[in-house]
């Protein structure tokens, strides 16, 4: 790991035993993160003494009546980078939240390799979904190649140039198991739209037609 700052996080969460769980998963999960607030409500988000954060963890369902768009606005107006979790998966909720300046969203069933994995990525100022919501959103497209993520594109384009999976998470610095979840979204997403690269051969083949990965002569 590279002497960087830890990326400095805050969850803000209604459902005391999720915010417990998640605290401690996200502190065992990784070590370049770090949880500096777990709190209740969107108030004390914003009076926190450590706010504003890098990264912040909102849940979408917060009953508290104050417009995501307001408080999506609010933090990008401080700097902080906003990964939504919900319970909820209604494509027209994630566009929204999307277009309202949400870098990530997350359905509360992900494991915690891909919160973490959210995190780094709205960290850099990429966007990230969920595996399940992007299948969601995307469902209609069947026919067009399927829209993955920077970091999906990376997994994509060395294990199609023909690196083993190991080798993949080594130069990315993600774990064995994230490559692998990786590579079972990318392949999920070309089944929706009706690609089947199920083999190595075939997702290499994909990625040279899909520009992901270049044909050496």
């Amino acid at each position: 790991m590279s002497e960087e700052p830890p990326i400095r996080i805050a969850i803000v969460d209604d459902h005391k035993m999720l915010l417990g769980a998640l605290t401690e998963w996200i502190r065992n999960a990784a070590d370049d993160i770090s949880m500096v607030a777990a709190v209740a409500s969107w108030p004390e988000l914003l009076t926190h003494p450590e706010f504003p954060v890098d990264v912040v963890l909102l849940d979408l369902d917060l009953k508290d009546n104050i417009p995501i768009s307001l408080k999506l606005s609010t933090l990008k107006t401080t700097g902080v980078a906003t990964v939504l979790m919900s319970t909820y998966s209604e494509p027209a909720v994630v566009r929204e939240a999307l277009a309202a300046g949400a870098m990530g969203y997350l359905v509360k069933s992900e494991d915690a390799e891909m919160i973490v994995e959210a995190i780094r990525a709205a960290q850099k100022g990429e966007s990230f979904i969920s595996a399940e919501l992007d299948l969601a959103l995307n469902a209609g497209e069947a026919g067009g190649a399927p829209k993955l993520s920077a970091q999906e594109r990376r997994v994509m384009a060395l294990y199609g140039a023909g690196e083993p999976v190991k080798a993949v998470a080594f130069q990315l610095g993600i774990s064995d198991e994230t490559a692998k979840s990786y590579l079972k979204r990318i392949r999920e997403k070309y089944r929706v739209a009706g690609y089947d690269v199920g083999t190595k051969v075939a997702l290499r083949k994909r990625a040279i037609q899909d520009g992901i990965l270049l044909q050496n002569d």
